[in-house]
C-alpha cells in the first residue's frame, strides 16, 4: 500500500519549478547531498547542487514516461551508437525543462551566477565527431516528439583524448572527464550483465534431434548500467541513454595479494575494466585491434540482454520482438548485433533458424555513414574466430543461406557472390561488417541524398539490385535547442522579438524571417548579435592561445575531424597564397581574414597530425609577420568539442565544407554554422547539396568538380603535378611548405607530405585549387558589401528548417521503427 501511495504521490504531485521551489532544492542538496555548507561552497559545489536539483526534475518526468509507454504498450526504438557527443548537460536540461529563467534568477539572488558555475562543467567524453553529435541530436528529439527512444553506449572513463598542442604538435592527453564524479548519472548496480569472450563451442543434438550450440570457457566480465536522463524540449518525455560500463568478476585475488604479488591481485580487475576506459582504442596494434572489437560486443551484448529482459519483464513473448522493438544500428561499429542477437535466439531461446532470422532482420536497421570502402569496419576471420568464436561460426552461417538465395536468383555469377559474400576472400579473410548489417537489417539508410544514391550506385550496388526497397534515405538534422537557442542566445532572442518562440519545436518557422532579410533595421540588428558573438569568441580565443584576432574581421571557420578527405590542406594552400598575395602588395582591397582551423586527429593518423603541426608552423609565421599584420591571421584552437562549438559556430562568418565530392556523407557542422548566419563555401558532397537547394544558389559559395567530374578523372589518370605545374600561385605555396619556409629550423619537415600532394594527392587538392581560389574571391568581393552579405547571412538562418532533427527523427519513426507519440504532458 505504501508503494502504491509514494507512485500516486510522485505522480500527481511532482516537484515544483518556481524560484522559490527551486532555492530550497538547490540548497537541500548542496547540504545533503553535495555535504557542504553554503558558507564556504566552492563554485563547483554549486555546480552540483544546481544540477542534482535539476536532475530530481528530470527523473521524476522520466517516471511519468516510463509508466506512459508501459500503459500504452508502446513499441520502443532502441539506437545503439559508439559515441554519443552530448557536451554539457546542465543548461540544455534547464532549458528543456522550462526552468532556465527561473533557476537563473533563483541562483542569482543566492549570489551565484549561473553561467559561471555552468563554464565548470566538463563536456562528457562520450564522442568525437558527427557520428557521435548526429546520436545526441536523435536522442533529443525522439524525448521532444514523446517517442519511446533509449540510446543505448558506453560509459568512457577517459572518452577519445585530450588535445594539447605542444610546440605545434598535437598532444594526446586522458580526458579525465569523471574526475569530480558525474551528477546527472544513476548507477543501476542491479543492471549488471555477463560478457564472454574466447572459449569453445560445444554442438550436441537436443531431445528432438535439433542441432543446438553451447559456448563455454573463455573469459568472462560484467558490463553495469549508467542512466542518464535525456529530456525533451518543453515540458514533455524525458527519455534514457543507457551507458556500460566494464567491471571484473572478480576485483581482488586475495591469494595473490597475502603471498605480497600485489600487482597480480588486481590484474583481473585492471584487465577487464580496459574495456569501457577509452573510445577507439588506437588500432595500429594487435592488442588495440583486439581491444576494439571486445569493445564493441561487450556494449552490443550488455544491449541486446537488456532489451530482452526488458522485453520480457512487461510480458511480451519472443516471437512478439518485432512488433514491440526497433533497433538502429549507427553505422557498423555495432554489426556484431546481427549475429548476437541471433545466437541469443537460437542457443537461449531455442529458436529454430528461420523464425530467428526473421526475426533479427525485422528489428534491424543500419545507418551508413561513409562512402569510402577503407572506411567500412572489417575483422579478420582468424581475431573473430578466436574473440567470438560462436559469432563466427553464427556468420557463416548466415552468409551459406545468403548467398544461396544469390545464387539462386543470380545463377552463374561467381564474381557477385564474391562481392556480396560476408567474407572477403581477397584481402586476407575478413569479416565485412557493413555486408553483416546489411544482410541482418530490414532498411539501410544513408543521410544526405547524394550520399543514398551513391550507396546505391557504388559501395552497395549489388545489394541494392538485390533488394527490394531496402535503401532509403533520412538526410542528418540538427538540434535548434543546443545550437542556436542555446549556442547563440543573441540571435535567438532576435528572433523571439519578430516571430515568437514556437521555432524552437517548429523550425519551420524561421521562414517568417525571410521577408525580414529586406528590411535594413533588422539586417543591422542581426549584424550586431554576429559582431557581439565575434567579440566573444576573439576575447577566448586570446586567452586560450595568445593569438590576438579582430572581430571586424571575417572569421572563415574549418571545424571537424583531421582527415585528408575533409581537405583541411586546401584551406591551408589558399592561406599560404593570400598570405604571398600580401607581401607581394596584391591585396590592398582584400577583406581582412582570421582563419580558424578546429578538430582531432586520430592517435595514429600520421598524416592527419602532420597537418595540425603544419597548420601551426604556417599561422606562426603569418601571425608573427609585420608585413601582414591584421590583415591575415590563423588559429588552431585545440580539444574541440561540444562547448568549443558553442562558442565558435554563432560567430562563424564563412563555413568551409570543402571535402572531395562523393566523399563526405552528409554533414552536420555545415547545418549549424548555416542555421547561425554563416555563408557556406563547399563542394557538391553530402548536405551540401541540398543547402544549396534551400537556401538558393545565390545564397552560398559552390566550387570544385562534381562526383562524377572525380571519377571521371580517376579513370582517366589523375597526375597532380599537371595541376602544380599548371598554377603559379599554387606551385609557390606548394614549394615553399616543401622547401622549409614554414620550418625553417627543419627544412625537410614537410618534404614528404608535399611530394605526396604532388605524386599521389589521393583527395585531389591540387585539382580543385583554382575553383577553390576563385570562390574565395568571390567571398572575399560580398564580405566587402556587409549590408548584402548580412542579407545573405539572414536568408541562410531563415531558410534551414529541412535540416531539423526533428524531420530526421520524424522520417525514421514514420518509414524504418514504426513507432507512435506518447505525450505526458
Amino acid at each position: 500500500m505504501a508503494t502504491v501511495e509514494l507512485s500516486h504521490d510522485i505522480e500527481h504531485h511532482p516537484l515544483p519549478c518556481d524560484k522559490e521551489s527551486l532555492k530550497k532544492s538547490i540548497r537541500d542538496q548542496l547540504v545533503h547531498t553535495v555535504g557542504k555548507d553554503p558558507l564556504n561552497a566552492t563554485p563547483r559545489d554549486w555546480l552540483y547542487a544546481v544540477s542534482y536539483a535539476t536532475r530530481q526534475r528530470m527523473i521524476e518526468r522520466r517516471m511519468f514516461t516510463k509508466r506512459l509507454y508501459r500503459r500504452k504498450g508502446a513499441k520502443h526504438v532502441y539506437y545503439l551508437s559508439m559515441e554519443y557527443l552530448i557536451g554539457r548537460m546542465l543548461i540544455n536540461g534547464l532549458i528543456n525543462l522550462g526552468i532556465y529563467e527561473e533557476c537563473a534568477t533563483a541562483l542569482d539572488e543566492m549570489g551565484i551566477d549561473l553561467h559561471e558555475v555552468a563554464e565548470l562543467e566538463p563536456d562528457a567524453a562520450l564522442g568525437n565527431g558527427g557520428l557521435g553529435r548526429l546520436a545526441a541530436c536523435i536522442l533529443d528529439s525522439l524525448a521532444t516528439q514523446c517517442m519511446p527512444g533509449y540510446g543505448y553506449g558506453i560509459r568512457y572513463e577517459y572518452g577519445m583524448f585530450h588535445q594539447q598542442i605542444e610546440n605545434g604538435q598535437q598532444v594526446e592527453h586522458p580526458d579525465n572527464w569523471l574526475r569530480y564524479g558525474n551528477p546527472w548519472e544513476f548507477p543501476r548496480p542491479e543492471k549488471l550483465f555477463p560478457i564472454r569472450f574466447y572459449g569453445r563451442v560445444i554442438e550436441h543434438r537436443n531431445g528432438s534431434g535439433i542441432v543446438r550450440h553451447h559456448w563455454e570457457g573463455g573469459e568472462e566480465i560484467l558490463a553495469m548500467a549508467y542512466d542518464l536522463p535525456v529530456p525533451g524540449y518543453g515540458d514533455r518525455n524525458v527519455n534514457n541513454l543507457r551507458l556500460w560500463a566494464a567491471k571484473a568478476t572478480r576485483d581482488f585475488d586475495l591469494d595473490y595479494f597475502n603471498s605480497g604479488d600485489y600487482i597480480r591481485a588486481v590484474q583481473a580487475k585492471n584487465e577487464s575494466e580496459t574495456i569501457s576506459q577509452v573510445l577507439y582504442p588506437n588500432d595500429a596494434t594487435a592488442i588495440g585491434r583486439e581491444l576494439r572489437l571486445k569493445q564493441e560486443y561487450f556494449f552490443v551484448s550488455a544491449s541486446l540482454q537488456d532489451i530482452l529482459d526488458r522485453h520480457i519483464r512487461l510480458g511480451y513473448r519472443i516471437t512478439d520482438l518485432p512488433d514491440q522493438v526497433a533497433i538502429q544500428l549507427n553505422d557498423t561499429h555495432p554489426a556484431i548485433a546481427v549475429a548476437e542477437l541471433m545466437r541469443i535466439l537460437l542457443d537461449e531461446h531455442g529458436l529454430t533458424w528461420h523464425t530467428a532470422w526473421n526475426i533479427t532482420r525485422e528489428v534491424f536497421a543500419y545507418t551508413n555513414h561513409t562512402l569510402m570502402p577503407e572506411a567500412l569496419e572489417t575483422w579478420p576471420v582468424d581475431l573473430m574466430t578466436h574473440v567470438l568464436p560462436r559469432h563466427m561460426h553464427i556468420i557463416y552461417d548466415i552468409n551459406f543461406h545468403f548467398l544461396n538465395d544469390v545464387r539462386h536468383q543470380f545463377p552463374g555469377d561467381p564474381g557477385l557472390v564474391g562481392r556480396l559474400s560476408l567474407i572477403d576472400e581477397e584481402h586476407g579473410r575478413r569479416v565485412r561488417m557493413a555486408h553483416l548489417a546489411v544482410v541482418g537489417s530490414h532498411k539501410v539508410n544513408g543521410v544526405a541524398a547524394l550520399h543514398t544514391e551513391l550507396l546505391k550506385r557504388t559501395l552497395f550496388a549489388d545489394f541494392h539490385r538485390l533488394s527490394n526497397g531496402k535503401f532509403i534515405n533520412v538526410t542528418n538534422g540538427i538540434t535548434s535547442r543546443l545550437w542556436l537557442y542555446q549556442s547563440n542566445p543573441g540571435l535567438a532572442r532576435l528572433i523571439n522579438e519578430h516571430i515568437g518562440t514556437d521555432w524552437v519545436a517548429h523550425l519551420d518557422q524561421l521562414r517568417q524571417l525571410v521577408p525580414l532579410a529586406d528590411d535594413p533595421v533588422c539586417r543591422e540588428e542581426f549584424r550586431q548579435v554576429k559582431y557581439a558573438n565575434k567579440i566573444r569568441l576573439a576575447e577566448h580565443v586570446r586567452e586560450l592561445t595568445g593569438v590576438d584576432i579582430d572581430p571586424e574581421a571575417m572569421f572563415d571557420v574549418q571545424i571537424k575531424r583531421i582527415h585528408e578527405y575533409k581537405r583541411q590542406m586546401l584551406n591551408l594552400l589558399h592561406v599560404v597564397a593570400l598570405y604571398n598575395r600580401i607581401r607581394d602588395g596584391q591585396a590592398e582591397h582584400q577583406a581582412p581574414r582570421v582563419v580558424l582551423f578546429a578538430g582531432k586527429a586520430a592517435p595514429a593518423y600520421v598524416r592527419a597530425k602532420q597537418i595540425i603541426r603544419l597548420i601551426n608552423d604556417v599561422a606562426d609565421v603569418i601571425n608573427h609577420d609585420p608585413v601582414v599584420g591584421r590583415r591575415l591571421k590563423m588559429v588552431f584552437y585545440p580539444d574541440y568539442k561540444v562547448s568549443a562549438a558553442s562558442m565558435i559556430i554563432p560567430a562563424a562568418d564563412l563555413s568551409e565544407q570543402i571535402s572531395t565530392a562523393g566523399t563526405e556523407a552528409s554533414g552536420t557542422g555545415n547545418m549549424k554554422l548555416a542555421l547561425n548566419g554563416a555563408l557556406t563555401i563547399g563542394t557538391l558532397d553530402g548536405a551540401n547539396i541540398e543547402i544549396r537547394e534551400e537556401v538558393g544558389e545565390d545564397n552560398i559559395f559552390i566550387f570544385g568538380m562534381t562526383t562524377d567530374e572525380v571519377e571521371t578523372l580517376k579513370r582517366q589518370g589523375y597526375r597532380p603535378r599537371d595541376f602544380y605545374e599548371r598554377n603559379e600561385e599554387l606551385k609557390r605555396a606548394v614549394d615553399m611548405i616543401a622547401s622549409g619556409f614554414f620550418s625553417p629550423h627543419e627544412p625537410d619537415r614537410y618534404t614528404g607530405l608535399a611530394e605526396h600532394l604532388l605524386d599521389v594527392d589521393s583527395f585531389m587538392v591540387l585539382a580543385d585549387f583554382a575553383s577553390y581560389v576563385e570562390a574565395q574571391d568571390r567571398v572575399d568581393a560580398l564580405f566587402r558589401e556587409p549590408d548584402e552579405w548580412t542579407r545573405k547571412a539572414m536568408l541562410n538562418t531563415a531558410l534551414m528548417s529541412k535540416f531539423s532533427i526533428d524531420r530526421t527523427v520524424k522520417e525514421y519513426a514514420d518509414d524504418i521503427w514504426n513507432v507512435g507519440t506518447y505525450p505526458s504532458a
